[in-house]
């Protein structure tokens, strides 16, 4: 069967400090009345929701079509490369640090690190994230820090705003605040080192655990990342964040930037996310339609393809030296 633009149901996550915004904000279906705080748009758990691939998991289409589906240069054997996914923080998520990709090899035996980056969708008035801690604090007294209660006391917080970028690469301690909706791009991991839950315990009242040890061998305590500020930028296209991993850009389209754009792959697979309005992906005679809180995964194999409508949509991709 030939490949085509693929709308994706994305797998949904109850966290213990998600909320209800995926809904009254993203128009996501709920299923529960609990706390979700993750959409996982592009992963390999993420399902097909149109044509005549509907219901097949992208790791499923993965093991069938390999490289024609995520690209040369990606071992299918590791599963999708990057993870795009929408996040509901209603209350501090954990303080946490992530490895490199030696590090993921060397003290997990995962093929991948975790270096990823934010873009904020919506903020409440005050909203914060935490970036680092204290620039020089030596990892003893962090450990002590953690251990006593009181880690907070050497966070460094910022506030943030509607598109706002924090580009976290691995090692960045950090955190997601109350009252951030926010989308994020990364490498396809999910290995995270807690190093402190703010005092709570998890869904099943329990305390969740902490991974000091790991979480301190790993972690930058000298350096703090930049936030970029992009919410004030009319252009047809913003350049969001860039790394070899992965690259972002938003497409604004309205009439005054123009209402389509022609695309090609480029041998690389492409991750639409519509994140206001309405957009429609057209290739080979396929159209998809995306609303806001919808992403299609466009196959390394495609090539030309047209992105149209009013809307404002993400694009992620692996950059050429990925």
């Amino acid at each position: 069967m030939t490949l085509y633009p693929l709308r994706l149901q994305p797998a949904l996550h109850v966290k213990v400090w998600g909320g209800r915004r995926l809904h009254t904000v993203l128009g996501k279906a709920l299923p529960t009345d609990e706390p979700y705080g993750e959409s996982w748009e592009l992963h390999d758990t993420a399902t097909v929701a149109d044509g005549p691939l509907t219901g097949r998991t992208l790791g499923d289409l993965l093991r069938e079509y390999g490289t024609d589906l995520i690209g040369t240069g990606n071992d299918p054997a590791d599963g999708f490369p990057l993870l795009a996914k929408l996040i509901d923080a209603s209350e501090w998520l954990s303080v946490q640090v992530h490895p490199n990709d030696q590090q993921a090899r060397e003290l997990e035996g995962e093929p991948r690190g975790k270096t990823e980056a934010w873009y904020v969708l919506a903020a409440e008035p005050g909203a914060r994230l935490v970036i680092g801690v204290q620039p020089g604090t030596p990892a003893a007294v962090l450990a002590r820090a953690i251990h006593d209660g009181r880690l907070h006391n050497l966070l460094v917080y910022a506030e943030v705003g509607v598109g706002d970028v924090l580009f976290t690469p691995a090692g960045t301690i950090h955190a997601l605040g109350p009252g951030l909706l926010i989308y994020e791009i990364q490498q396809s991991s999910d290995t995270t080192y807690r190093l402190y839950d703010w005092g709570r315990v998890g869904l099943d009242g329990q305390p969740r655990p902490l991974h000091i040890e790991k979480g301190l061998a790993v972690a930058n305590l000298e350096t703090l990342p930049v936030i970029r500020r992009t919410g004030d930028s009319a252009l047809p296209v913003v350049d969001i964040v860039q790394c070899s991993y992965f690259h972002t850009l938003l497409h604004q389209l309205n009439p005054r930037n123009g209402a389509r754009v022609a695309l090609d792959t480029r041998g690389r697979f492409h991750a639409l996310t519509c994140i206001e309005g309405t957009a429609t992906v057209e290739a080979g005679g396929v159209r998809v339609e995306l609303a806001a809180g919808q992403t299609a995964l466009v196959p390394a194999c495609i090539g030309a393809y047209t992105l149209s409508g009013t809307a404002r949509v993400l694009r992620a991709f692996q950059p050429e030296t990925a």
